[in-house]
């Protein structure tokens, strides 16, 4: 199922990535996030682990389709799944365990709603309330315990992902984002489970 779902991705890399919206695109993409679900859900996962994973597929569709109402609802889908993250990540006796790497976090925060936000037009308040909630996802994922590196290593995949998209999108649209930052969110997902299960 996994080997199934990096095909998946490594299709939509290679053949869709900078391709105008189709639906053998949008296809290809949601399969590489949606079998990752799957093999989560048959293997006895977290039901909040399936949840985030789930509400990713839910997003890479609606993020392949064109439109400003497509946009919307894959960040929702997104957001979602971020917050079923955070419930899953958060360790509360290891809340202060990385607090200099969540000051760091919550700087980046700042920064991104100074030179991000308002760039982002009428879409300002779902943008900024996306970045808290991913922040807040981020802040959850330093409070694992040791032996969940691979996860809190998922989450800053996710985090990166989403900073190369939100540059991609609002600053300055580059073919070489739109590369990079596929990779870096599959396997941010990709990680989020394997640390997971």
């Amino acid at each position: 199922m996994i080997l199934a779902a990096f095909g998946c991705a490594a299709t939509y890399w290679l053949r869709f990535v900078t391709a105008a919206p189709s639906w053998a695109g949008s296809i290809t993409k949601t399969l590489s996030t949606a079998l990752l679900a799957v093999s989560a859900y048959l293997s006895g996962a977290p039901a909040l682990l399936v949840a985030g994973l789930g509400f990713g597929a839910a997003g890479d569709f609606a993020l392949s389709r064109p439109g400003k109402l497509a946009f919307l609802a894959g960040m929702a889908a997104f957001a979602i799944g971020h917050l079923a993250y955070a419930k899953l990540m958060w360790t509360p006796a290891n809340a202060w365990q990385n607090w200099p790497y969540g000051l760091v976090m919550l700087a980046l925060a700042a920064s991104t709603a100074i030179w991000l936000i308002p760039r982002t037009g009428d879409l300002r308040w779902p943008v900024a309330g996306y970045v808290l909630i991913i922040t807040a996802m981020a802040l959850a994922a330093l409070t694992l315990p040791g032996d969940q590196t691979a996860t809190a290593v998922g989450a800053g995949l996710f985090l990166l992902s989403d900073l190369l998209l939100g540059i991609h999108l609002f600053v300055a649209p580059r073919r070489s984002l739109a590369y990079a930052l596929w990779p870096t969110y599959w396997l941010g997902q990709r990680y989020i489970l394997l640390g997971s299960l």
